[in-house]
């Protein structure tokens, strides 16, 4: 049974008059908003002249994915959403068509768009959905979708309507397009206008999701240092994404056809650091079996990731200072120095200054890493921007889970947006996959999956009977001999601060003012084994 119809089977009659004014009137708005600010926005509300509708939905084309760029009628966090559009069967027809497609109200192909229009409240089902795909000669550059709680809403609109709106439409989106291209990358080559749309925006998890000013700045900041060669340094809490900034400064960079190689400082073992940043000859310590490059030697040409820049050992920053300056490398176990062309892009949640007044950093070298910083701005400081990657995080979720269709309820849209994120973005994509997985189990007859705010569980819970228990661990210690008690002390402070650094020895020792090979010999007398596990 077909379950859907092309404008050019279904004739219901020749343009009435009404129709020819409206696309008279459509004609003439598209070719005086082709500079206008909000392009795509003004698109979707004159195209609602011929075409009115609950819900409509402006979507571009990037890879195997549909981006939205401008909606009418639907849940604001839909912007945030990326359909894959295997996964989405009738924007997959729609794309797969070069007519309008309108779809059977009967139809049981599962609607995008379900549960999210603004029309009504409560999970709805769209009733009527029509689709226009939009073309540039043979190439496809996106789409227009119309949704309606009325079965028969579009009936009534001719094919050649249809097609002579699918005409107008997809020249204004292409020029639109065009334009918004150019006033992106103005200052940039064509070479890397051409990198940051067909690749950057288009890569899983490459894109900066973000309209509020902090992040407009912030994007902004991207593309001019990316131009450069300057070293930067990105600074900002754990969990703001300071890797995807990296990300992007390199694929915005002329280095964007060359290796990005990531390396976390707090990582390294102090005894085989120098190896991981330059390599090793075969046989130049114990264990070199065979020779091996650096992360220099793999990022020459492109940009070297220096994540947790703060956690780095003082003897390698220095060795570190030698490359930043000469470009010169001494491979371990080899006298002859080599020299490489990378590009040093630095990240650390520490505050580099202190660091250096403490003497914990060297000045030359934070001086050095610094010369154009990039501070990543909190979540609870991007008004705006929690729905948009919420609805992105909820969409990637969907996909993870099974879920056919998930959103999030108004309550928990509110709950989400006054919570304060100390987590940040990481934070946020973990409470929407657990809220996720909570709504499923409680809701798992139910076709659309609905996250309310008792599932988001956003309240810190605050440590029960911590005064009890204080005073039960000082009776403990005050029962023991002394040396028990002040080992049994210095047991539960250090192992309670390695869980707090992820295990990193480095970064406990920081914490408690100790050297780190005091820390780890201290550790050990007193029976504190760390074992890493694969």
């Amino acid at each position: 049974m077909t379950y859907y119809k092309l404008t050019h089977k279904t004739r219901i009659g020749h343009f009435d008059m009404d129709q020819q004014f409206n696309l008279t009137q459509v004609a003439l708005e598209l070719a005086q908003s082709t500079l206008h600010e909000h392009s795509f926005d003004q698109l979707l509300a004159t195209v609602e002249r011929v075409i009115p509708s609950d819900a409509s939905a402006l979507l571009v084309l990037q890879g195997e994915q549909l981006k939205p760029l401008a909606i009418k009628g639907l849940m604001s966090d839909s912007l945030g959403r990326r359909f894959k559009i295997v996964e989405h069967p009738r924007l997959e027809a729609i794309c797969k068509s070069t007519l309008a497609l309108q779809f059977a109200h009967d139809c049981p192909l599962p609607d995008p768009y379900d549960g999210l229009l603004l029309a009504k409240t409560g999970d709805i089902p769209v009733h009527a959905c029509l689709g226009l795909p939009l073309y540039d000669k043979n190439a496809l550059l996106g789409v227009l979708t119309f949704d309606s709680l009325n079965a028969n809403a579009f009936n009534s609109i001719s094919a050649d309507t249809l097609n002579t709106l699918q005409t107008l439409c997809s020249a204004h989106f292409k020029t639109a397009l065009e334009l918004a291209h150019y006033k992106q990358h103005a200052q940039h080559s064509s070479a890397l206008v051409q990198e940051l749309n067909r690749e950057a925006l288009t890569r899983d998890g490459g894109e900066i999701i973000g309209q509020s000013p902090l992040m407009q700045t912030l994007k902004n900041e991207i593309k001019l240092v990316a131009a450069s060669n300057f070293s930067v340094l990105i600074l900002g809490e754990t969990g703001v994404g300071k890797e995807l900034v990296a990300r992007n400064i390199h694929l915005n960079s002329a280095r964007k056809d060359q290796p990005l190689i990531h390396l976390n400082c707090a990582s390294l073992p102090e005894n085989l650091a120098e190896s991981e940043f330059f390599g090793h000859a075969k046989g130049a310590f114990t264990g070199a079996q065979n020779s091996r490059q650096g992360k220099f030697q793999l990022a020459d040409g492109g940009t070297l990731f220096l994540d947790e820049i703060g956690e780095l050992p003082l003897a390698m920053q220095s060795k570190l200072l030698r490359v930043l300056q000469s470009g010169e490398i001494q491979t371990v176990g080899e006298d002859t120095p080599k020299y490489v062309d990378v590009r040093v892009v630095a990240a650390t949640n520490r505050n580099l200054k202190e660091e250096v007044e403490q003497g914990r950093f060297r000045a030359d070298l934070y001086h050095r890493l610094s010369v154009y910083p990039i501070t990543v701005p909190p979540l609870s400081k991007r008004e705006h921007d929690i729905t948009l990657l919420a609805g992105y995080f909820i969409e990637q979720t969907a996909r993870k889970l099974g879920i056919k269709q998930l959103k999030l309820s108004p309550e928990a849209q509110v709950s989400l947006n006054q919570y304060n994120w100390p987590g940040n973005v990481r934070e946020l994509e973990h409470v929407i996959s657990r809220s996720a997985l909570k709504a499923k189990q409680s809701q798992w007859q139910n076709p659309i999956i609905t996250i309310t705010s008792e599932h988001c569980d956003l309240t810190p819970s605050a440590p029960k009977n911590s005064l009890v228990a204080s005073q039960s661990t000082t009776n403990t210690l005050i029962n023991q001999p002394l040396k028990q008690a002040v080992e049994s002390l210095q047991y539960n402070v250090i192992t309670e601060q390695l869980k707090k650094h992820n295990y990193n020895w480095s970064a406990a020792a920081r914490v408690l003012e100790l050297d780190r090979a005091n820390l780890v010999r201290l550790a050990k007398r007193i029976g504190i084994e760390v074992k890493k596990t694969l």
